[in-house]
């Protein structure tokens, strides 16, 4: 799934791509990709024209003219690419704007578990997934103070606690696993018996990783591609994700895969530590 340096990628790419340009037809090959009502998603958008593209999380905000965004979610799969309308269509795709200019941008997604809906700009913390989400990594809301006490009050274990997106939003398997790696923590630890000063790493190398792999343009270990269908870069830097049964960069102990909250988790048993 596109985790949050995936999906600002994406929206860097494909804003050069689309910004400025007017809707003048939506084709809704499978309509249940779009959450809100589908004949008001198809006939209120011809006319329209793009703003701009902004982004929360894992949610890219489609801003509009006449104070309407689309609120897009890749899930797992879900990918943008500007073409043509004559060009043939890919199975795959199942959402088509046409543009006045003769091009179209098309959503592709081979799982259809990525949605979009239509709404009025300002109402998405309100109507949307939005609204349940903590603060990003790298701003003022994810302070040190704001994640101990965040992280006091959950009983869960901590790989499950930054999975949920309640306490820090943007963060999927990938990263969860290289930052617990980074810091020392085992997946399974009680995130409220972890100590202060671990939590602090924690947060830092959240920061600190989210940063530098938004530089590298993404992870692509899947499917994963931007607007321009080119791979991310930060795949050549992970150091546990997708290394189950190899030597720990820093210790040199074998590396584990064991699953937590459904999701496979690679750690290591001697140097990350587990807080009961």
């Amino acid at each position: 799934m596109p985790e949050m340096p995936e999906v600002e990628t994406v929206r860097r790419t494909l804003t050069p791509l689309v910004k400025g340009k007017t809707i003048e037809k939506v084709i809704l090959w499978y309509p249940r990709i779009v959450a809100t009502d589908h004949d008001k998603f198809v006939n209120e958008l011809p006319g329209k024209k793009i703003i701009r593209i902004d982004r929360y999380a894992k949610y890219l905000l489609i801003r509009l003219s006449d104070n309407l965004t689309i609120v897009s979610h890749l899930r797992m799969e879900g990918k943008y690419h500007l073409t043509t309308p004559d060009a043939p269509k890919d199975k795959h795709d199942h959402v088509e704007f046409i543009f006045t200019d003769g091009t179209a941008l098309r959503y592709n997604d081979v799982r259809k578990f990525g949605r979009m809906q239509l709404i009025l700009t300002g109402t998405e913390r309100q109507v949307t997934g939005i609204g349940k989400l903590g603060p990003e990594p790298n701003t003022p809301e994810f302070s040190e103070q704001y994640f101990l006490n965040s992280l006091k009050r959950k009983k869960k274990n901590i790989k499950n606690i930054l999975l949920d997106q309640t306490v820090v939003a943007g963060l999927g398997n990938i990263y969860v696993d290289e930052t617990l790696w980074q810091s020392k923590i085992h997946p399974l630890s009680s995130a409220n018996k972890i100590p202060a000063n671990k939590v602090e790493d924690l947060r830092k190398n959240i920061n600190e990783t989210i940063k530098i792999a938004t530089e590298k343009r993404g992870t692509t270990v899947h499917s994963y591609l931007d607007a321009n269908g080119e791979v991310g870069g930060y795949q050549k830097m992970l150091e546990v994700y997708g290394h189950a049964g190899e030597a720990c960069p820093r210790c040199g102990t074998t590396l584990e895969k064991i699953k937590v909250s459904g999701r496979g988790t690679t750690f290591c048993p001697h140097c990350q530590v587990i807080y009961k």
